[in-house]
């Protein structure tokens, strides 16, 4: 396949400038009314919300490759599961790490302490995300670019509010819709969350969600809460930031966590990812207190840690893979959906990698142990950081990923606020793809493994970070074409 694709329908849109006014804001207005909405972050407000950036039109997206990615989820699931059972492993990913990136050794030490207490809940819950990119490097086929363990978000927006089925039907292309893949993402991950309900088995207990202090992604969150209450109505959901639940939670005697005098029996984190949502003790001895509880975690802080960029970068060294994936079919599989990744700590190996990034930047991503968007380094700001920590053990702390070049295509990228004629410029866009995937565990027993959805977003090709709440990316959705 070339590096560029060709886009779903011929391009430009040939409507009149009005007609294609009116379509835009007709979309826009669908969208919204759907539920395809996020706060301000410039004119924040609890009532108000602003329409989330999209494409005007599905990007297109290889069957065989979405397949692929599609089929190899469970498997992905499950080596995360039992990396987050390795104490071995973990600490051996991350001991370098934890020694300069105070972040993660906050997540460490409250790893460290569950482990020397002993773990309440032997059961957990994980919503993952694997995210992809199509590499034209290696005959346009899919590598991941990371998996998300805590919070992995828009399976609510880009299920209940499928834009791209409306504008087919705006434009007369019914045809087209069969191409669009079914997506029940936020089913899905709802339905995990209550099944982890019920396998806690006491009907009087409640599912606490926990969020930014000022969240922006509101309707995405809100879908699972509302889903919840679909599914089983009878199901109590607390919203609490972790500021909140320092002044407001507490253990019982038998480490139940109380919550507006009723037990939790599941912790959905959707926030919790970033340095930013701690913003000092409580919040970390909420977060304590939490782990403590016999609460089911999604994630628990294993999973939170078997998600970061160093074990992620470990996985993909020669032989780890076997260590977790003993059908040798399947971990060539997964294998193959792995790109390049490279240490940085100060030993050969390192400096090794070092080198090939001064020498050419341009090839590679520079990675911090960071989630949720506008945390990487680029072409010329990866020589600068890495000349700046040469001999220091601060470069341990990030990873070297090989750059994935995607093929480029056109499409439209609808932005709130914008003028008509911004919204209406075809632009140079490249997609990423996340599959969503459910696991429930109890100690080494997997209950429930599974994919059970979709995500992608697209981004300018002059953009080097993708996430939508970031605000570079924007929703889209994946128009599947035979290769």
């Amino acid at each position: 396949m070339a590096a560029n694709l060709n886009p779903c329908i011929s391009l430009p849109i040939s409507l009149s400038k009005n007609d294609f006014q009116d379509l835009i804001q007709k979309v826009k207005d669908w969208t919204i009314m759907h539920g395809g909405g996020m706060r301000s972050k410039t004119q924040f407000s609890n009532d108000s919300l602003t329409v989330v950036p999209f494409t005007l039109l599905p990007s297109v997206f290889p069957r065989s490759e979405f397949k692929k990615a599609v089929a190899i989820q469970p498997a992905l699931n499950e080596l995360t599961h039992r990396v987050s059972n390795d104490h071995e492993f973990l600490y051996s990913c991350l001991e370098k790490t934890i020694e300069v990136d105070e972040f993660t050794r906050n997540l460490f030490k409250l790893y460290e302490t569950m482990r020397n207490e002993g773990f309440t809940q032997s059961r957990c819950l994980g919503l993952l995300r694997s995210d992809y990119l199509l590499d034209v490097c290696n005959s346009t086929s899919v590598k991941q670019v990371e998996m998300n363990t805590i919070a992995s978000s828009f399976a609510g927006l880009t299920s209940s509010a499928p834009t791209h089925r409306f504008v087919f039907q705006q434009l007369g292309l019914l045809d087209k819709l069969s191409v669009l893949p079914e997506n029940n993402a936020l089913q899905g991950l709802s339905s995990a969350i209550v099944k982890a309900w019920e396998l806690f088995n006491e009907k009087d207990s409640v599912i606490l969600v926990i969020i930014e202090n000022q969240s922006m992604n509101i309707c995405d969150q809100r879908f699972h809460q509302f889903e919840i209450a679909r599914q089983r109505p009878e199901v109590k959901v607390i919203v609490k930031t972790l500021t909140q639940m320092s002044n407001e939670a507490k253990l019982s005697d038998s480490k139940g966590l109380l919550v507006q005098g009723k037990k939790v029996a599941v912790v959905y984190y959707r926030a919790g990812y970033s340095p930013d949502h701690y913003f000092g003790e409580a919040e970390w001895s909420a977060r304590l207190m939490i782990e403590r509880s016999t609460a089911i975690k999604c994630p628990n802080i294993q999973y939170h840690l078997a998600g970061t960029k160093k074990v992620q970068q470990a996985l993909a060294t020669p032989g780890t893979l076997e260590r977790f994936v003993k059908d040798p079919k399947k971990a060539a599989e997964i294998r193959k959906v792995f790109t390049g990744l490279y240490a940085l700590d100060l030993d050969e190996n390192g400096d090794k990698a070092v080198k090939m990034a001064l020498d050419a930047p341009d090839r590679f991503v520079l990675k911090p142990q960071r989630e949720g968007g506008g945390n990487n380094l680029y072409g010329e700001d990866i020589r600068k950081k890495l000349m700046s920590c040469m001999e220091n053990k601060e470069r341990s702390a990030w990873i070297l990923m090989d750059k994935i070049n995607p093929p480029v295509q056109q499409n439209y990228l609808i932005r709130p606020n914008q003028d008509f004629e911004k919204n209406s410029t075809l632009c140079e866009v490249v997609s990423e793809m996340g599959i969503f995937g459910t696991i429930l565990c109890d100690g080494d027993e997997i209950l429930i493994n599974e994919q059970v959805g979709h995500m992608m977003r697209t981004k300018l090709t002059s953009c080097n970070e993708g996430g939508v709440h970031a605000g570079d990316g924007v929703l889209d959705s994946p128009f599947l074409i035979d290769d």
